[in-house]
C-alpha cells in the first residue's frame, strides 16, 4: 500500500508529469521504495480514479502532451492518514543472507566473490548518500529538509552497517577457506 503514498508524497513536494516523477523516483525516492515506471503511471491512474490527484490544466491540446500532476484534498487526506498511522516493522528479507545460510550446509562455492560483489556495491551506494549528503544538506534548517536528511541518514546508516558486516563476513569466509584449503593447517 505503500506505493501511492510514496507517489502522493513526491507529488505533494512538486507538481509533476509522469515521466519527471519516475525521474525524481530514480534520484529520490526510489533509494527506499523501488518502482518501475510501469508501476508508477499504472498508480498515478489509479490516484485519479480514487480523486487523489488531478491533472492540471495545459493551455495546448493533450495529444501527445505530458500531463503534469497535483495532489487534491483527497489525496492530502489520505497521506496525512496513513502517515500519522501506526506501521509495523517488517523483518529483514535478504537473498545474500539466505545463500550465506545455504553455504553452511552445502558449501561455500563462490561465496567468497558474492560478499566482495556486495561489498562493492554497498561501498558505492554508501559514497552516493554521502555525496547527496555534502550536496544537498549542508546546513538543514527547515523541518521538511530536517526530516529529509533523517531519511537520507538511515540510508547512510543502513550502508554504513552492510560495509562493515560483508566486510567481517568476507574476511571470515577467506579466514575458513584458508583453513580448509590443502596445507592450510586444518586439525582434523
Amino acid at each position: 500500500m505503500s506505493l501511492p503514498h510514496a507517489i502522493l508524497t513526491a507529488l505533494l513536494e512538486k507538481p509533476s508529469s509522469g515521466l519527471a516523477l519516475t525521474r525524481r523516483f530514480d534520484r529520490s525516492i526510489g533509494y527506499f521504495w523501488s518502482a518501475t515506471h510501469q508501476q508508477i503511471y499504472r498508480e498515478l491512474g489509479k490516484l485519479e480514479q480514487a480523486g487523489f490527484i488531478r491533472a492540471l490544466p495545459s493551455e495546448q491540446p493533450s495529444r501527445g502532451q505530458k500531463k503534469e500532476f497535483e495532489v487534491l484534498p483527497a489525496g492530502r487526506a489520505e497521506l496525512t492518514r496513513w502517515a500519522s498511522g501506526e506501521q509495523e516493522s517488517k523483518p529483514i528479507r535478504d537473498a545474500l543472507l539466505l545463500r550465506l545460510r545455504a553455504s553452511a550446509v552445502v558449501g561455500r562455492a563462490g561465496l567468497d566473490e558474492e560478499l566482495r560483489r556486495h561489498l562493492t556495491l554497498h561501498r558505492r551506494q554508501l559514497a552516493e548518500y554521502q555525496e547527496i549528503e555534502d550536496r544537498d544538506f549542508g546546513a538543514a534548517a527547515d523541518p521538511e529538509d530536517r526530516l529529509r536528511r533523517l531519511v537520507l541518514r538511515a540510508g547512510i546508516g543502513l550502508e554504513t552497517f552492510w560495509v562493515e558486516w560483508l566486510a567481517e563476513a568476507l574476511a571470515e569466509v577467506t579466514d575458513m577457506d584458508g583453513a580448509t584449503a590443502p596445507g592450510g593447517g586444518a586439525a582434523g
